[in-house]
Parts: structure tokens; C-alpha cells; sequence
């Protein structure tokens, strides 16, 4: 069954997020165990993150902040999705030579993951909401041994064609849209801007401080809010169209 999103409710959540926050939605952590009935067909959102600089504006949470964004959104669309409280740890050895990050490694995280959608079996699904490209090797790995053994584990991770690839207008906008209080504009400035494609070699052997020295791959220059709602709505769509194809 296709799941389409009205204009009006894209509006209202845009509306939503630029003067209030996430939506109301259905939080996990803040459930009994008996509001918890298996067989109701509910899906559970994780949203996935990291702890890890992003550059000398944003906060070290940022990836987590986006992805538990995101799983709100998704959870604001559809009444099945209920959310779990996110993981803030991620694989983040790129980002080893600034301090504050703090990173579990891709075959850590590969086992927490495991054993969480092993945990998950009071619900029909679990859509694991990824917000740090660095987790993409541990969720596949996942997602494999997991649908291996019989359970129903998708993953989703945001694309935005054109945009910086860390800490630049992208994330900058969607931190503004999220939560302007975390952003200091003050201290942005642009950091490495050539193309992922160009310094994938480097970023691998010297990590993102051989790169860039302030952490940023990418130009916070003229970021804003307004267009942090805009890219969040249309996220939030992606996903959603996403579980609504991988979850009927």
C-alpha cells in the first residue's frame, strides 16, 4: 500500500519544526512494558547517530539530533511507528584526531545492532534511521545477519544531491531548523570543499583532521533555518515514502 504525504501535512510539519520542535509522537522510553502489546503490527524506529566533532559551529551530536528528527517525522506520519530512544555512539574512527568524539567501531556497533533488533521481537518491524555515513558498513552487516534470522529489519539513511558531505550548509541548515540554540553561527567557516569523490583516499589514510584541519568537508556560509525545513520535509518524505515501499 503506497503512502502519499499531502502538501498540507508537509506544510504543517515544516510549520511544526520551525516554531516548536518535533511533533508529538509516540516515544518508547516513555512507555510501560504493558503499553507494549506484541501482535499490534507497530514498527519501531531506531534512530541511529554519533558523538563526533563537526567542526567549530555544530554540536558533537549532531548526526543523532538529525536522525532523531528524522524518525519523529516518520512517526508524525504514520501511527504504527513508535520510537526508540536513539543510539549515540556510532563508527566515527575518521574523526579520531578531535577531541570529544567518541566512537564504538564498526564491528562494535555491528554486534549492539544485532543484538537490539534481536531484542525487538515485540514488534513487527524496526527501521534502523541512520544519520552518520560511517554506521553504513555496521547496519549492513546488521540487517544481513538479522534477515537471516527470520526478522523484519530495513535501514534508511538521508541523501541530499549537492549537498557538502560535513558539517557545511547541509547539516548547518538542518541543525537551524532542529534546534538553532546548538548552532554557533559565530564560529562557522568553510573548511575542505573539494568533492568527497576527490579526497575519499585521504579522508581513509589520514582521517578528516589530515583534511581539513577544523573538521568541516564543506561551506556553512548562508545556511538557515528556512533551508533546513525545507531539506527536513523533504527527508522526512524520502523516509516515508521508503517504509511505506520496504513496509507495506
Amino acid at each position: 500500500m503506497a503512502l502519499t504525504v499531502a502538501a498540507e501535512t508537509t506544510d504543517r510539519t515544516r510549520r511544526w519544526w520551525c516554531h516548536h520542535g518535533p511533533m508529538p509522537t509516540a516515544e518508547l522510553g516513555g512507555w510501560t512494558w504493558p503499553e507494549v502489546a506484541p501482535g499490534d503490527g507497530r514498527i519501531l524506529a531506531v534512530p541511529l547517530g554519533s558523538l563526533e566533532q563537526h567542526g567549530p559551529h555544530l554540536p558533537l551530536d549532531t548526526d543523532t539530533r538529525i536522525a532523531v528528527a528524522l524518525a519523529t517525522g516518520l512517526a508524525a506520519h504514520r501511527g504504527d511507528v513508535v520510537v526508540a530512544p536513539a543510539l549515540p555512539y556510532g563508527a566515527s574512527g575518521e574523526h579520531a584526531g578531535f577531541p570529544g568524539t567518541l566512537s564504538l567501531g564498526t564491528e562494535a556497533l555491528t554486534s549492539v545492532l544485532v543484538e537490539l533488533g534481536r531484542s525487538a521481537d515485540a514488534f513487527a518491524a524496526t527501521v534502523l534511521v541512520n544519520g552518520h555515513g560511517g554506521n553504513a558498513e555496521a547496519i549492513r552487516a546488521a540487517v544481513t545477519v538479522l534477515t537471516a534470522e527470520g526478522r523484519t529489519v530495513v535501514a534508511w539513511s538521508p541523501s541530499i544531491p549537492g549537498g557538502d558531505a560535513h558539517a557545511g550548509r547541509t547539516e548547518t541548515s538542518l541543525l537551524l531548523a532542529i534546534d538553532p540554540t546548538v548552532v554557533r553561527l559565530d564560529r562557522a567557516e568553510p573548511g575542505e570543499r573539494a568533492p568527497l569523490g576527490q579526497i575519499m583516499s585521504q579522508l581513509t589514510t589520514k582521517g578528516v583532521a589530515g583534511v581539513s584541519p577544523n573538521g568541516v568537508l564543506g561551506d556553512p556560509t548562508g545556511a538557515s533555518a528556512e533551508e533546513g525545513a525545507v531539506l527536513l520535509d523533504r527527508l522526512v518524505e524520502q523516509l516515508v515514502a521508503a517504509t511505506a515501499a520496504l513496509l507495506p
